[in-house]
């Protein structure tokens, strides 16, 4: 819907605000209330300062990161001790984080204590919720931080913020309505975000159910393969029965995993391979002799990923397996393969350092089809695929119109440049 504008607006010098409305006023936040930083108990991780049963939650800025508007809980709750020695928060009280997740409001729901990451507004006495969406639209914080760094917040940074200033009842007003369309908003992200999941899941079935059975008859017929009508026992139970053609063996006898080489510095010249990293393709080139193309996946770090390198490349270091394919489709093998991840994340998490052991992994089971019907299953799942991350693409861009609309309409609404009173109303 088209919203109307307030009938009369002057400039407020300010220029994240521009014009606002006539009647508001134009004040720093430090002439509504003093910032005060908050306070911890030293050394925060001594065992006195906690107790699951105290009255006061610990607030972390992990907390406050994976909260919403609101803090509902937290993962620890202070001691009396510990609280005595910190700041303590009451239901409805707005807190900034200013270190690590730097400008994140949060009003909480909770009786609970803030450490120094955080500023708080004692004598604030407008609406919680529009100085919440003041700090939740980022516009205040243009022009505090410096190109390329991190944005740099203080009590002296925070209180300096000029903000334009409508009476309490329509701040209520415009909080009101924000509350009510960013809601609409969110619950449409959630649905857009579930379908994302969805059609993730219906990929990763699609290719489990064809790399241990085959095509569906459908696609069969269309690429000219007979459907597999007689299966056999694997005597694997996650894979259960197989087309009776295929074989069965360990994964050692399809691929084999590979450390990367580490190549010294100085032996890097420009050439005409490149170098290919646990971080991807350099733009640095190497002169050593090509594998060809390959498979590559991470020995640490992202585990189950796996990614073809259709060109000559040399795998450096020894944080990523390259993956020696012996004769076998290569696209094939990358469906295969993430088919497994379950299995390798399994295993990874055995080690101190979570990481991919090829000593664990060869001994997998899994299913060989004949070197033909690899090539046409792995086209088969090139076509499907494409389908579902096209979806998927769309989907997650109507996700990202939807945060960028929501960002627009907070800003538009605490600055004034729309008149909500009527539709809050």
């Amino acid at each position: 819907m088209k919203r109307v504008a307030y009938p009369k607006y002057k400039e407020s010098g300010v220029p994240w605000l521009g014009e606002v409305p006539e009647g508001w006023e134009i004040k720093a936040i430090k002439w509504e209330s003093h910032v005060q930083r908050g306070a911890s108990p030293r050394p925060i991780d001594n065992p006195v300062y906690f107790d699951d049963d105290g009255d006061y939650a610990w607030v972390r800025i992990s907390d406050v990161t994976s909260a919403g508007m609101y803090l509902e809980s937290t993962e620890q709750t202070l001691s009396d001790l510990g609280s005595s020695l910190s700041v303590k928060m009451q239901p409805g009280s707005l807190f900034l984080s200013i270190a690590g997740s730097v400008g994140k409001p949060c009003i909480t729901k909770i009786k609970c204590c803030i450490h120094d990451g955080f500023v708080y507004f004692p004598r604030w006495k407008g609406d919680a919720r529009f100085l919440y969406y003041i700090f939740a639209s980022g516009e205040p914080y243009k022009g505090l931080g410096k190109m390329g760094t991190q944005l740099n917040l203080n009590t002296d940074t925070v209180g300096g913020i000029v903000l334009g200033l409508p009476n309490p009842t329509e701040q209520i007003a415009i909080a009101d309505f924000l509350d009510r369309e960013t809601g609409r908003i969110d619950t449409l992200v959630a649905k857009n975000r579930t379908l994302v999941d969805l059609l993730k899941e219906k990929r990763i079935a699609l290719i489990s159910r064809t790399v241990i059975r085959g095509l569906p008859a459908a696609a069969a017929h269309e690429f000219g393969l007979e459907l597999h009508t007689h299966f056999k026992d694997s005597g694997v139970e996650w894979l259960g029965e197989v087309p009776e053609v295929w074989e069965v063996k360990q994964l050692k006898w399809s691929i084999m995993f590979q450390r990367g080489h580490d190549l010294p510095t100085e032996k890097r010249e420009e050439g005409t391979i490149p170098l290919v990293t646990s971080a991807g393709i350099s733009a640095t080139h190497s002169v050593a002799a090509a594998k060809g193309p390959g498979i590559v996946t991470g020995r640490y770090g992202t585990i189950g990923e796996f990614y073809l390198v259709e060109q000559d490349y040399w795998p450096l270091n020894t944080t990523l397996y390259s993956i020696t394919t012996w004769g076998n489709d290569l696209v094939y093998l990358c469906y295969m393969l993430s088919h497994l991840k379950p299995l390798f994340l399994l295993n990874a998490v055995k080690s101190a350092v979570p990481g991919i052991d090829r000593n664990d992994i060869h001994t997998t089971m899994t299913t060989v089809p004949p070197l033909p019907e690899q090539t046409t299953i792995a086209t088969y799942l090139d076509l499907e695929t494409a389908k579902l991350d096209k979806l998927v693409e769309k989907v997650e861009a109507a996700v990202a119109r939807l945060q960028e609309y929501r960002m627009a309409l907070i800003t538009a609404a605490v600055t004034g440049k729309i008149d909500v009173r009527q539709e809050a109303a």
